[in-house]
């Protein structure tokens, strides 16, 4: 007994050495832009997808697959500022693409909050603790954390030693626009910049980048986060053949007029040949790892000391004018929607100590990466730093179907996941939260007599483990039959968006149909600059001014014109507020207390002026009234 005892103490001595002796590992995190959860063979669940996956599918093999992997926000900027920061777009007041002041569109009863354009300059990315860390850190493809894809700050400012993000031919790499998707295809040709390879897929310029980064650094540990702008409009394929390849495969005859598609479905074989091109770059960085040797690990390939993740920004886009893209069913909507279809995406991990051929219905998501990342790193929480994630790394090297060992920061196991895009969209001005099997999802757009205040819908059964499907297609509405259910989930949805700060949509007391107080709006009656002060007088008219808050903008009407939000002063009717040197324009904006929102001036975009916001707002200098 003792003699079995001293073994197995020796064993664990000699495995501590072991992990200790280990290197760094190498993180691997591929983002794909629009990528739908239908839109992979290793996801299908009811009917086949036409696309052909199979290096997607290997990697599913090679790890986890999580049947419940989600974004952090239905649309992309937020969620990849999400993923970086490791703050939810809620907490990080940045919940859509964009940024600009508050404005109502085409008349409508709501109003979009304020949001950021971008991700802080100061936020301690993950790139910035890695690189801290002894990392190299290389982005290649798309960045879209900053107001458009080229303003400041870019990735050379968040952390990144290297970036394949710049103006040129290779920005997009393949997904950059055709001026005729049917007839402007790579070629075999030396000279063409997408010439296409042995297996007839064209060149990829930021896979290429990304191929170069890893050889370039392969002697430390290093974080590549490839984020391709596959499968993002422009919806096309360089390969004529695997265009032809899908026309056959999907019984439609090959295009002759290259403008829209409207054949409903997985039927676009412009983009099921776009997915496999996707597939066809993720087995390219796949196999670099498996056929290159570890310079820090003699004897080994990096695919043995590198995590890879892999995911989507956002739910699929289902289509975009008169070009029907995918279909996410059996989920309801897509991209820039709270329902399944808009979150839900592809979710896959692998990695040194985490089992193969692994399958979870534990809820995961895009927040998770960044703790999940230093944990498998083995860097400390930064102190002081909110991370509204979990660490997986329990789960990936435990019991896979266990949700108690996925643990929020603040010890507890997860059981809750919110989505908050207060914005128009597929469906409108939404929040959601998942807690456990069930989705509520609260709507604020109410008073059309259309949309029902709140949803709830039971997506699964969980039972000793093991989860049922019921309704994620989320069809029946049990929000009547459930109404104590529902009320308490909305409850906590509201608990949960005030600890973030959430900002929520407003009345738009202009709009032309009737509204419950509308006409007890606030009125701006005038205002003064002085230097960088600005002062504005209002009148109340039967609702009470709750916040007064001063949209400024910088580089006011210029390309790279961003608007930023302060707090104003309110008292006796008086609105006081400090705003930086930078600050070129401004508008004022009071809230009442049933939250209808009054812009002076109006905010409406100038399309003459490149749709900048700037030309109706109040420049910063001089009196003015209404």
């Amino acid at each position: 007994m003792i003699r079995h005892t001293l073994s197995l103490l020796g064993a664990c001595i000699a495995l501590a050495i072991s992990a200790l002796a280990a290197p760094a590992p190498n993180i691997v995190l591929i983002l794909v832009d629009d990528l739908g959860w239908q839109d992979v063979g290793c996801y299908d669940i009811d009917e086949p997808c036409p696309m052909e996956t199979p290096h997607i599918d290997a990697l599913a093999a090679r790890g986890v697959l999580f049947r419940n992997g989600y974004s952090p926000a239905p649309t992309c900027a937020p969620s990849r500022c999400a993923i970086m920061s490791g703050n939810h777009p809620a907490r990080a007041q940045k919940t859509h693409v964009g940024g600009d002041p508050p404005a109502a569109p085409f008349n409508a009863r709501l109003i979009s909050p304020w949001y950021s354009g971008r991700m802080p300059e100061n936020e301690r990315t993950l790139a910035k603790i890695l690189r801290q860390n002894g990392y190299a850190t290389g982005h290649t493809g798309k960045w879209h954390m900053a107001k458009d894809h080229f303003s400041f700050p870019g990735p050379l400012d968040q952390g990144f030693d290297f970036t394949s993000h710049r103006s040129g031919f290779d920005v997009r790499g393949v997904q950059s626009g055709m001026e005729n998707r049917i007839k402007d295809f790579a070629t075999d040709q030396p000279k063409d910049p997408y010439r296409l390879d042995a297996e007839g897929f064209p060149t990829d310029p930021v896979t290429t980048a990304a191929l170069d980064f890893m050889e370039a650094n392969k002697t430390k540990p290093f974080f590549l986060y490839y984020a391709t702008w596959l499968v993002h409009t422009p919806i096309h394929s360089r390969s004529k053949a695997h265009l032809e390849k899908y026309c056959r495969k999907l019984g439609v005859d090959f295009p002759v007029d290259p403008g829209e598609w409207t054949l409903e479905g997985q039927k676009n074989p412009y983009y099921c040949a776009m997915v496999e091109t996707l597939d066809h770059y993720v087995g390219q960085l796949v196999g670099f790892l498996e056929t290159t040797d570890d310079p820090r690990n003699p004897g080994h390939k990096l695919i043995g000391n590198t995590y890879i993740f892999f995911t989507s920004d956002n739910g699929g886009m289902e289509g975009s004018g008169k070009e029907v893209i995918t279909d996410n069913a059996p989920l309801d909507r897509g991209k820039m929607s709270a329902k399944e279809g808009g979150v839900r995406v592809p979710f896959l991990v692998a990695g040194p100590g985490i089992s193969a051929g692994k399958e979870s219905d534990v809820m995961v998501n895009g927040l998770d990466f960044y703790p999940t990342i230093l944990s498998m790193a083995g860097i400390a929480k930064p102190e002081g730093k909110n991370l509204d994630g979990a660490d997986l790394l329990p789960l990936l090297t435990g019991a896979v179907d266990n949700p108690s060992l996925v643990l929020d920061q603040h010890g507890k196991p997860r059981t809750e996941m919110v989505w908050h895009y207060p914005h128009p969209g597929a469906t409108s001005y939404q929040s959601a939260l998942r807690a456990g099997d069930f989705k509520l999802i609260r709507n604020y757009e109410t008073h059309s007599g259309q949309v029902p205040p709140l949803e709830l819908y039971r997506l699964a059964e969980s039972k000793n483990g093991k989860t049922a499907r019921v309704d994620f297609e989320e069809a029946i509405n049990l929000a009547e039959e459930l109404p104590e259910q529902a009320a308490a989930l909305d409850a906590r949805l509201t608990v949960i968006l005030a600890e973030m700060k959430a900002s929520l949509p407003y009345w738009n007391p202009d709009c032309k149909f009737s509204l419950p107080n509308k006409e007890k709006a606030p009125s701006v009656t005038g205002y003064s600059v002085d230097g960088r002060k600005l002062t504005a007088t209002f009148r109340e008219n039967g609702a009470r001014v709750v916040r007064a808050d001063v949209i400024y903008a910088i580089h006011g009407g210029e390309k790279a014109e961003e608007w930023f939000r302060v707090f104003g002063e309110i008292d006796n009717g008086v609105v006081k507020a400090s705003l930086p040197p930078e600050a070129t324009h401004a508008y004022i904006n009071l809230v009442d207390d049933n939250h209808f929102l009054v812009s002076h001036p109006e905010a409406v975009p100038a399309p003459d002026k490149g749709n900048t916001f700037a030309n109706a707002a109040i420049p910063l200098g001089g009196v003015g009234n209404p």
